[in-house]
């Protein structure tokens, strides 16, 4: 009998060593949303850090397109999406949230701006590079069609290049709308890269040779980080003209944490982290810009930047989670 109690005993002290486990005995798993642009990129790693090593969660990202992963989050496939920007798929969100499927638990932070981009040295040339400035009169969206031939199509010479993100992303749609809003295809084609990363590239290799570059682009990211880019400018947001035209600017965005409809009773201690989780775009700029800067992946630049912001991060989750994670930092 004294055997058989040992071993209980031994069995328990096992399971509970093992955090979060299922009937099966398996540990819990938690499935993020992955979108494939930095931002979430650094969110979804910042989350999984603490999910498994605060939390005891077995962790996996889904990559796909924002609409496919919004879809995975309403039919219970996917558990958690980390940076929902709320103006691109609102249809998709609003419709999820009214039937039920939906949980905003959380505002990751609010965003700054979005839109078309040239390197600043368009306009106001750069004296130590010894750029001259080629388009001082540029400032709004609107002027774009009397200055493509400052932006020409490698491919395509008699039109301007504008970069788009990649098709997967909701927003390359949205552009796509305010390409053809502003008529710009008159005299650009509209050039959707395959990649943030094939982006980037586009536009650092016009900034070293200091030449013109014409893209859409947001805060917060490394590209804006990094370089000086300007915004060009349109209207103030009405929405009443956006619905219709979208010769507005975009509408302020709201950047959510989101969950499928049960996952906040199922799991009341993880909804608790994500209700507390809190950044700024300053905030993720700097995570972002670290990664590519220093060619970090996604894992180290996490562990840096809990490290760096222990203030921040600290107030999201409960003491004993607090010293779990910082064992694992180390």
């Amino acid at each position: 009998m004294k055997k058989y109690v040992i071993v209980m005993l031994t069995m328990l002290i096992v399971l509970s060593a093992c955090g979060n486990t299922n009937e099966e005995g398996e540990q819990d798993k938690v499935i993020l949303a992955g979108g494939e642009w930095d931002s979430i990129i650094f969110h979804n790693n910042i989350a999984k850090i603490i999910l498994e090593d605060g939390y005891d969660y077995d962790v996996e990202i889904i990559t796909g397109s924002t609409a496919a992963l919004i879809q995975g989050i309403r039919q219970d496939e996917i558990n958690i999406f980390m940076e929902l920007w709320t103006d691109t798929m609102k249809e998709m969100y609003e419709e999820g949230t009214e039937a039920g499927e939906i949980e905003t638990v959380g505002l990751n932070f609010e965003a700054e701006e979005s839109g078309f981009y040239v390197p600043t040295y368009v306009i106001e040339g750069d004296a130590e590079r010894g750029i001259d400035p080629i388009a001082p009169d540029l400032r709004r969206v609107d002027q774009l069609n009397d200055y493509y031939e400052l932006f020409i199509d490698p491919d395509d010479p008699e039109k301007g290049r504008f970069y788009n993100g990649p098709s997967s992303w909701a927003v390359s749609k949205v552009m796509d709308e305010k390409f053809e809003a502003y008529n710009l295809g008159e005299n650009y084609n509209n050039f959707g890269s395959g990649s943030q990363a094939a982006m980037n590239a586009s536009l650092e290799a016009a900034y070293e040779e200091g030449e013109p570059w014409l893209g859409y682009a947001w805060s917060p990211t490394a590209t804006t980080a990094k370089f000086d880019l300007t915004l060009l400018e349109e209207d103030p947001y009405d929405e009443e003209i956006y619905e219709e035209t979208m010769k507005t600017a975009r509408p302020p965005q709201q950047v959510l944490i989101i969950t499928n409809s049960g996952f906040p009773e199922e799991h009341p201690e993880i909804n608790d982290f994500l209700s507390e989780y809190k950044t700024t775009p300053e905030l993720t700029e700097d995570g972002v810009a670290y990664m590519i800067n220093n060619e970090a992946s996604a894992e180290e630049t996490a562990v840096w930047w809990l490290n760096e912001n222990e203030d921040v991060w600290t107030e999201w989750v409960p003491e004993d989670v607090v010293e779990k994670v910082k064992n694992s930092l180390h």
